[in-house]
């Protein structure tokens, strides 16, 4: 055999072997997932004293009532707390309780309660996501330590359902199923000290390549998703738009951005909708890697895998979400009323984050807990520069039955330093909830066209 062929063959079978290095797992230990695993890789088993149960389906698709503006009924109206974790007995259930809670009842000592219900696996989701979760768990690769990822734009959800790195976990949480293309009429609010507030209105939307059929398949490849949000109110901000192109490997094109500025008719690139920028009209209480409890690239982090414990964490959010309240029901000083919250025991994966070497962002260390039958975060806490606690984010978390999938209801993130906070996605005065399906132009995603979106 001549040295060339023989070249030919050993890279040949350093490429397959590197392959195999870099393949998330085998098709024999993807195949748990359905069987000892759910179809998107939670421990399908309870616990050992059955206090978190089986995973049997999750929630049927009629499990209770949807109205005509797509508001859900609570499937679980009638049943009462277990117990309420407050300030006075924490420290009996500090092992299931994330730092950022237990410092919530230190600085709130006399309002910040957990009330704990009965849990319920509510999460399911169509059998299409769950072959494509199995599709990645065995195609899907890591680009430069998991920065990016390739070989996943066939199958676009569930990057690593069966995680072996933190990071992973990470992915799983920013390719999770949202229901397709969806839209929103939102709330935010940025309460004072003392309780008062000024709401932001926002229609937000997100559209996915594979539900736009106008869509160029080549110019779509490394794109995951497209995110436009308008603000609608108060006036002084009204007609602003931020269109978002959000990409799969993130190291070779990095989120794409772009800002309609309302008051000076103008479009610009928007580089600081990203990392530790500051969130939209958030009034400095959060950055834009907040939005979705964490958004965008992971590049600025190392994320050690923790691993897997129990925890209550905010779950079944129905009650919060019910266009019966007023979002003065809502916004309290210090914290949002906490009487409207449901709790669960869950497990979750638990995921720590240490900005590298020569790297900055404002949060040195972020600790995030995902929730493990849906990858959601549900809570998230944040580090400054000298290791102090400084911000407690609470996804609390909700399921659209009928249309299989998680969402949440509203996202808290708590400054417990200067005693305030931002609480976004809340809809309750809204005309509708969440539009699931719409038909998404590719054309209505180009930054010629925020300015259309911005007409006041």
């Amino acid at each position: 055999m001549s040295s060339k062929r023989i070249l030919q063959y050993g890279a040949l079978a350093l490429s397959l072997l590197a392959g195999a290095v870099m393949a998330a797992v085998s098709p024999d230990e993807a195949n748990q997932l359905g069987t000892t695993l759910t179809p998107l890789g939670a421990e399908k088993a309870g616990n050992a004293d059955s206090s978190i149960p089986e995973w049997t389906g999750g929630l049927p698709t009629n499990a209770a009532a949807v109205d005509a503006n797509g508001f859900l009924a609570d499937p679980f109206a009638d049943e009462q707390p277990l117990f309420t974790i407050t300030a006075a007995n924490a420290e009996q259930y500090k092992d299931k309780l994330s730092p950022g809670q237990l410092a919530m009842f230190k600085r709130y000592a006399d309002t910040y309660k957990i009330p704990v219900y009965k849990t319920h696996r509510s999460v399911a989701a169509p059998q299409a996501i769950y072959d494509a979760a199995k599709k990645s768990a065995v195609s899907t690769q890591p680009v430069d330590g998991g920065n990016g990822l390739s070989n996943f734009s066939d199958s676009r959800y569930y990057a690593f359902p069966i995680p072996k790195s933190g990071v992973e976990v990470v992915w799983n949480h920013i390719t999770r199923y949202r229901g397709g293309n969806a839209r929103r009429l939102i709330t935010q609010a940025t309460p004072q000290t003392g309780g008062s507030y000024t709401l932001v209105h926002f229609q937000d939307e997100v559209a996915f390549p594979t539900e736009m059929k106008d869509l160029d398949p080549q110019k779509a490849a490394n794109v995951l998703l497209f995110f436009k949000q308008r603000v609608t109110a108060p006036a002084r901000l009204a007609g602003n738009v931020l269109l978002v192109h959000e990409t799969i490997d993130q190291v070779k094109e990095p989120r794409l951005a772009w800002i309609y500025n309302a008051g000076q008719r103008r479009v610009r690139r928007a580089p600081q909708v990203a990392y530790d920028g500051p969130g939209t009209a958030a009034d400095g209480m959060r950055t834009s890697d907040n939005f979705d409890m964490f958004s965008g690239a992971p590049d600025r982090y190392d994320w050690k895998l923790v691993g897997k414990r129990e925890m209550y964490i905010p779950y079944n959010s129905f009650k919060l979400d019910s266009p019966n309240l007023k979002y003065d029901d809502v916004i309290k000083a210090g914290h949002i009323n906490q009487d409207l919250t449901r709790y669960e025991l869950h497990r979750v994966w638990e995921v720590e984050a240490t900005v590298k070497t020569g790297e900055r962002h404002i949060y040195a260390k972020r600790h995030l807990f995902f929730d493990e039958d849906s990858w959601q975060i549900a809570l998230a806490d944040h580090y400054d520069g000298r290791g102090q606690l400084w911000r407690v984010g609470e996804g609390h978390a909700s399921y659209h039955f009928q249309r299989q999938v998680a969402t949440y209801t509203l996202e808290a993130l708590y400054d417990i330093i200067a005693g305030r906070y931002i609480a976004l996605g809340m809809k309750n005065e809204e005309k509708r909830g969440i539009e699931f399906g719409f038909q998404a132009s590719a054309a209505d995603y180009t930054p010629a066209a925020l300015r259309n979106a911005g007409v006041r």
